[in-house]
């Protein structure tokens, strides 16, 4: 007798006549990771008590000078002197320098940056300009002291140039004046020693200068057009909300029209934008400039710029254009299929409708997400501003002693100072020698790890929970009387009851591969320089390795979830049951579901549309009645992206909600075809409308 050969992917299920749902008599699932999550979240939060004892965010918040003092600080004598002046910029190689408190030169707390051009040796000889000048040098210095011993001793600089405060800091006021680089209006300027030099030279201590003073300006203007326009923002995020919420409740009973509607919708939507930016593109021919390219442009911090430019409208319709076109195709060549996901989104609708208190669901992630985003950045900041000040030995002559360590307060005897008598000692930044400075990095990745696995659980928590509440619609032989009183806390309840092992085992696994996709991206940022052809192709295809890797891990965990929800089994048993039954109605997934999440792509992307066309008329001007009640911007287009997105992510809020009812129907629905042949002993669960598409009937109903 010959052993039959087992399916390949499983066998299917078998017809039960008492199962009717998510089960209840369900017992613990992944004791072991439940535990071992526990331990985790405890030793997160010693972590946080750690960071939050050692740490000190003053050291973010204020600059610090060469004693490791903070510049501005309430209750303290510098509470008044808010900037940090740098004795000799041109000794700096770059901004970035100066952000990473490694100038080396003498660094202090003034209160407001030097306005004038002078220097000391000019200065000595006037009163009232020496007076103005000692507010730029150390404690000391008296009028009786020359000026060689005043230089020497580091007690002033040896010239002070306009300067203007950033990020609390003092940088040369540089410019362009046809051309030429200038400071405080002039191209040359007195170094203090007696001799000219040039504005240029000053770009040795402040590279590209000019670009961050260009991008202080645009992001002083953007922020003033936050305050011009925040509330008609906040009135734009309430019509999309509204728009979100109108489109939902008419796919509960319009979901076939709305379906259509939206498709046709989104083609016209798009195809206006090609028209305007051909119109654009057309009202622009012959205009002085209007031709000039992209490239020969270059980047510009007034935005503004590019919209008279032709090349970009066509850009915009070019794009817009092959946009139409792979959606018309794609809806071509899956018309078929959309009928099938028709009726499968208006069971979802009908779900939602029965589980109403499920749109309001994604509201309790996004606080429990906002609180793991929160405790994982005050940590992160305490922990980066936990190390003590450490301070180097800085000089301009050759000097063994050198970017040694230091100590301020008897350096002026030490040995170092003898045998380098024009050395300072600094501070260079924080760090530390202790044990704990030691582990920091270590601590600091263990914050990010348990970030990851937190933020994860929490969505992994929603889409159980979610699972479970249609899943008891879908089995619920009579709605709603079948059903649980509240599905959504029936379900949540007993997610977090006996499945808290299984999300932070699902969890787990997505944590690991996205910190290894940072750790990636860590490598690649360190190997930028790097002319290794080699490493940079193995590193590329590890990232895209990764990134494809993610991608199926979280499709696989949201299956695995649904099946958890129904049946109360451990993570791997659940994963394995989604995947069999997956595989053995491949096709079905690979295109009906596929359809139905581009169909709520669809709608996802014409609220957006609506919002957005709509914001572009209103914040541009462009509609006459609108002119005198738009606040007047530097950039519109600064609150119309603001819209564009926050619409999206509401969009996508109450959207998510419908996505995880068609996946939770959607293996339901498998599971339905496989379990009943539509019998009356053993009919079908699934809608009619959905039987009819699949040419399914049960034999209780009459012959159409």
């Amino acid at each position: 007798m010959e052993l039959e050969e087992k399916p390949k992917y499983g066998e299917p299920r078998k017809y039960d006549a008492n199962f009717k749902g998510p089960i209840q008599n369900r017992g613990c699932t992944d004791i072991v990771c439940c535990i071992l999550f526990a331990i985790a979240i405890l030793c997160y939060i010693a972590v946080g008590i750690l960071a939050w004892s050692q740490g000190d965010p003053r050291k973010v918040i204020y600059p610090t000078d060469s004693r490791g003092q903070f510049c501005g600080q309430a209750g303290t004598p510098l509470a008044n002197k808010p900037n940090l002046f740098y004795f000799n910029i041109m000794k700096c190689a770059s901004p970035m320098v100066l952000l990473e408190f490694q100038c080396p030169t003498t660094q202090m707390c003034v209160e407001k940056c030097p306005e004038k051009f002078m220097t000391l040796v000019k200065a000595y000889s006037n009163h009232n300009d020496f007076a103005y000048y000692k507010t730029f040098c150390k404690e000391g210095v008296t009028n009786t002291m020359g000026i060689p011993q005043i230089l020497s001793l580091g007690l002033c600089p040896a010239m002070l140039t306009p300067s203007r405060p950033f990020t609390r800091r003092c940088f040369p006021a540089l410019g362009l004046k046809e051309g030429v680089i200038t400071v405080g209006n002039n191209t040359r300027f007195d170094d203090g020693s007696g001799n000219m030099r040039d504005a240029k030279d000053l770009m040795d201590g402040v590279k590209n200068a000019t670009v961050v003073i260009e991008a202080r300006q645009v992001v002083m203007k953007i922020f003033e057009d936050y305050t011009q326009s925040w509330y008609w923002i906040l009135i734009g995020l309430v019509i999309a909300m509204v728009t979100s919420l109108l489109f939902i409740i008419l796919l509960r009973f319009l979901a076939g029209i709305m379906v259509w509607v939206m498709i046709v919708m989104v083609i016209l939507v798009i195809g206006y934008g090609i028209f305007h930016c051909y119109m654009e593109y057309a009202a622009l021919k012959g205009q002085a400039g209007a031709n000039v390219t992209l490239q020969d442009l270059g980047f510009q911090t007034d935005f503004a710029v590019y919209l008279q430019i032709r090349q970009t409208w066509l850009a915009f319709m070019i794009i817009l254009a092959i946009v139409d076109v792979i959606i018309i195709l794609l809806l071509i060549f899956l018309r078929k299929r959309i009928l099938i996901a028709i009726a499968l989104i208006k069971e979802a609708s009908r779900a939602v409708a029965h589980v109403m208190s499920s749109l309001f669901y994604p509201l309790f992630t996004f606080v429990l997400l906002a609180m793991v985003i929160a405790y994982w950045a005050v940590t992160a900041v305490f922990l980066s501003t936990s190390n003590e000040p450490i301070y180097k030995v800085f000089n301009e002559t050759a000097c063994d002693h050198s970017r040694k360590t230091c100590d301020p307060a008897n350096y002026s005897t030490s040995v170092e100072k003898a045998q380098c008598p024009d050395s300072e000692c600094l501070f260079a930044f924080y760090g530390g020698e202790t044990p704990y400075h030691k582990y920091l990095v270590g601590l600091q990745f263990y914050n990010v790890f348990l970030f990851f696995w937190c933020a994860n659980f929490v969505t992994a928590l929603g889409q159980m929970t979610l699972a479970g509440a249609f899943a008891s619609y879908y089995w619920a032989v009579v709605k709603p009387d079948d059903m649980p009183a509240f599905p959504v806390f029936s379900s949540l309840g007993r997610s977090l009851r006996y499945h808290t092992g299984t999300l932070a085992f699902g969890s787990l696994i997505l944590s690991i591969v996205q910190i290894i996709r940072v750790l990636l991206e860590y490598l690649d940022h360190k190997l930028k320089g790097a002319q290794n052809k080699f490493t940079k192709f193995l590193l590329c295809c590890m990232k895209c390795c990764f990134w494809c890797l993610e991608k199926c891990i979280k499709f696989l965990n949201r299956n695995a979830y649904i099946m958890v929800a129904i049946y109360g089994k451990s993570f791997c048993t659940s994963a394995r049951d989604a995947f069999l039954l997956l595989m053995r109605n491949m096709i079905r997934v690979a295109v009906l579901d596929k359809v139905t999440d581009f169909l709520l792509f669809l709608g996802k992307l014409l609220i957006v549309g609506l919002v957005g066309i709509f914001a572009f008329f209103f914040f541009s001007g462009r509609v006459k009645a609108f002119e005198n009640t738009a606040p007047h911007l530097h950039y519109y287009w600064v609150p119309i992206l603001t819209v564009v997105v926050g619409s999206y992510l509401i969009a996508h809020g109450f959207f998510s909600v419908y996505a995880m009812c068609v996946d939770t129907l959607f293996l339901c629905f498998l599971e339905d075809l496989e379990r009943n042949d539509g019998s009356a002993e053993r009919p079908y669960l699934m809608p009619e409308s959905l039987r009819k598409v699949l040419n399914k009937k049960n034999q209780a109903e009459p012959a159409h």
